[in-house]
């Protein structure tokens, strides 16, 4: 088995950059406000990065660089694969073209909008040029990817997964892949996602899922989760390639696992068979055992039932304890890009020796070894969970090198 390690990290979310959101997280402090965003919806507390909602391409821009960077790295990377996925992706951009679309009706006196009229409809407005649809290939589902590629110049595989919440585990997964398969050497991975927009804020809403104070993981006060901005990318190479070049080494991929409900649309199994299936596959893979993790970074996305799924599922498989916390109450649910997030906490963990505070947690609901504080404590070996709606499970485990 090849050696897996990350060199380089980029991260971006409501509390600031790496460094920031790091000491952040560890005070205890929180980037959730409540803001009124758009007019047509009410005040709902988000973790934004800036006081308007972001775009997905700077984040994109941003958090490459900053790995990049970190990593001693240079474009041209020729050699290197891309593997950024987003659950959202570019939403924002066909939700403000929709917009376009039916003021531009409303502006034209067209009242009817069956399939048959939208066509009339859509080529006078075209006509008209009230909509731009030249840049529309900046749109697809792919653009985290495709951008990354063109910012580092790579002629190598790119991928762009999508797996919910489960994305940026998912995504390192596929990058450890391609370097244990030797298609790559070097790979940059990860995910963001700029998920603010009023289509996503109200199906939340509509499901009952979205908090109106805060967001308080495995919290007996919990009443949902608080959506919020970011992104995380890595920087993975061979152990070989990173001493022979000096890198600085954060930590050792050790393995990941990868499971499905095929349950419910977006509700998970209550059983947790898959989920449970994924942390065994998960340790199975990294040649550990339940025994040898020191702190799991959990989903925890505070709402009722992921926190009750997931609590039961950690005491069933650490009966022995384990250091838990999830990050989510000073970041906010970052959807698809939420595991890359924590991956990068964990990372961060190892090298400071620092275990991140499950922020929000006051009167914990379940009996388990919650972090409620930053804390000193020397950690070998960790995991990172996220469950995706559709139950996608995704289970990451690291190590110190």
């Amino acid at each position: 088995m090849v050696e897996v390690v990350v060199t380089g990290v980029g991260l971006i979310s409501a509390l600031g950059d790496l460094e920031n959101t790091w000491k952040s997280l560890i005070a205890g402090k929180s980037g959730i406000i409540p803001r009124q965003i758009f007019t047509e919806l009410p005040i709902f507390p988000l973790a934004l990065i800036g006081k308007i909602p972001n775009n997905l391409t700077n984040i994109t821009e941003l958090v490459v660089a900053a790995a990049l960077k970190d990593a001693g790295l240079l474009p041209p990377l020729i050699d290197c694969g891309v593997v950024i996925g987003s659950s959202r992706s570019c939403q924002a951009s066909w939700e403000e073209l929709a917009r376009q679309f039916y003021r531009s009706q409303q502006q034209l006196g067209y009242q009817d909008t069956a399939s048959s009229n939208c066509v009339i409809s859509l080529s006078s407005i075209a006509q008209e040029n009230t909509i731009k649809l030249e840049h529309w290939l900046d749109t697809l589902p792919n653009r985290a990817a495709i951008a990354t590629a063109r910012q580092i110049s790579s002629a190598a595989p790119v991928l762009a997964p999508m797996a919910a919440c489960a994305t940026g585990i998912w995504a390192i997964a596929q990058a450890y892949n391609l370097i244990q398969t030797g298609q790559c050497q070097r790979v940059i991975a990860g995910a963001v996602e700029a998920a603010i927009t009023p289509l996503t804020l109200a199906g939340f809403d509509k499901m009952g899922a979205l908090a109106k104070t805060g967001a308080y993981p495995f919290d007996c006060k919990r009443s949902g989760l608080v959506l919020g901005e970011g992104g995380a990318v890595f920087v993975l190479e061979t152990a070989e390639l990173a001493q022979r070049r000096d890198a600085k080494i954060y930590g050792e991929v050790l393995g990941f696992g990868l499971t499905a409900d095929a349950y419910h649309v977006c509700a998970t199994d209550s059983r947790g068979s898959s989920a449970i299936a994924a942390v065994k596959q998960c340790l199975e893979r990294s040649k550990l055992l339940s025994e040898d993790i020191d702190y799991i970074h959990a989903h925890g996305t505070a709402t009722q039932l992921n926190d009750h799924h997931e609590a039961q599922l950690i005491k069933y498989l650490f009966p022995q304890g384990v250091a838990v916390s999830s990050t989510k109450g000073a970041t906010g649910h970052t959807l698809g890009a939420s595991g890359a997030l924590g991956v990068a906490f964990c990372l961060m963990a190892m090298e400071s020796n620092l275990l991140p505070p499950c922020v929000g947690l006051t009167a914990p609901e379940f009996d388990l070894d919650f972090v409620t504080v930053g804390q000193s404590r020397e950690v070998q070996k960790m995991l990172c969970l996220s469950f995706g709606f559709g139950g996608q499970n995704a289970v990451l485990a690291l190590g110190k090198v």
